[in-house]
């Protein structure tokens, strides 16, 4: 932290959102010489770049992997060189909807990087020396800000915890949301706030994604050859299914055949309110049509992110309002990769710095 900030200088800030898009941000205000405290209302930081374990090994059930294309990005990620690795995901295939490759659309060609060992690792190293700091309040749900009881020029933040506890925190002098489109603008809508930030935020898109992780612990690598297909990842067109990656080929894994199936966009959001146990059946019927794999699994899940890929951003990196200390980051922003998570993070945090 920069001690050198004179202390008329320092801001009390909260950051609502313990994601990559918050903890850039988070990162970079307290480098600047702010005192800062996160919320999120899950157990875990990270956000949709999550992993999830199984007795075979774990599965990336969000985010699958991230490009570095800017600069700052790529810096920050040097120094931090033991938790990411490339994935030769840069064969990528692009299928028909009966699995064949259709060599002609495969996409752009770049580096694909995953956290080791899982995709949450990046966030829980750039976390630590905030939780270390008691920065970071987990399973804490914001639902209300409003000014402060005490000092009318601050915000105090309405929350509420495990077993429905209920706490006030107070006296900061700006609260910047990193939150899901769709949550930002219902917090802000709540507490009756910035209702242009809410009436921009409305015409973002953002599609849910039902993710389906199974595991064929019978074909253990390397001494038995790949299920099915011999790509690792691949884009599919099939009405079902948009994206297909063996989790047992990326760095650092566990050798146990692994796969993770993502819906695409359509498909999830009509059946967005299915039982899970029908849409496992139905996301287990496409792999195997696209695969040829119509081995049993040893495992099964599925996960329903409400909030996936962005269809139409904000179209800006961020929103910030000097005058009322409220500002507003995220993925969506921008579109929908891990890296414009970090830049709207980022340049929100300079424009409050």
């Amino acid at each position: 932290m920069n001690r050198t900030m004179p202390q008329s200088s320092q801001r009390q800030i909260a950051v609502l959102g313990a994601g990559l898009a918050g903890l850039a941000c988070a990162r970079t205000l307290v480098q600047a010489g702010h005192q800062v405290t996160m919320f999120d209302k899950n157990a875990q930081v990270g956000g949709r770049m999550a992993t999830t374990p199984s007795p075979f090994g774990s599965f990336d059930p969000g985010a699958q992997y991230f490009t570095v294309r800017d600069e700052r990005f790529e810096r920050v990620l040097a120094l931090s060189p033991a938790v990411c690795r490339p994935w030769s995901a840069n064969a990528v295939r692009v299928l028909d909807p009966h699995g064949r490759v259709a060599e002609a659309a495969l996409p752009r060609r770049e580096a694909h990087w995953v956290g080791v060992p899982g995709m949450d690792a990046l966030p829980r190293h750039w976390a630590q020396p905030l939780l270390a700091a008691g920065a970071i309040e987990l399973q804490t749900h914001v639902q209300r800000i409003e000014r402060d009881a005490l000092d009318g020029k601050r915000w105090q933040l309405r929350t509420a915890g495990a077993q429905d506890s209920s706490h006030v925190y107070s006296g900061f002098d700006q609260v910047l949301l990193a939150l899901p489109a769709a949550q930002a603008a219902a917090l802000l809508r709540q507490s009756a706030l910035a209702p242009d930030f809410a009436e921009r935020i409305g015409g973002v898109q953002v599609a849910p994604c039902w993710t389906l992780m199974l595991a064929f612990p019978q074909a253990l690598q390397p001494t038995l050859a790949h299920l099915g297909p011999q790509w690792n990842a691949a884009l599919s067109t099939h009405h079902r299914i948009a994206w297909l990656a063996r989790e047992s080929s990326k760095p650092r894994r566990s050798a146990v055949e692994r796969w993770t199936v993502q819906a695409s966009p359509a498909w999830s959001l009509e059946h967005l309110d299915d039982e899970p146990s029908r849409v496992q059946a139905k996301l287990l019927k496409a792999f195997a049509e696209i695969t040829g794999i119509r081995a049993e699994p040893g495992y099964t899940q599925v996960q329903r992110w409400s909030q996936a890929k962005t269809q139409v951003p904000l179209g800006r990196s961020h929103l910030w309002d000097k005058r009322s200390g409220l500002g507003v980051c995220g993925d969506w922003c921008l579109g929908h990769r891990a890296e414009d998570a970090f830049v709207s993070g980022l340049e929100l945090a300079l424009t409050v710095a």
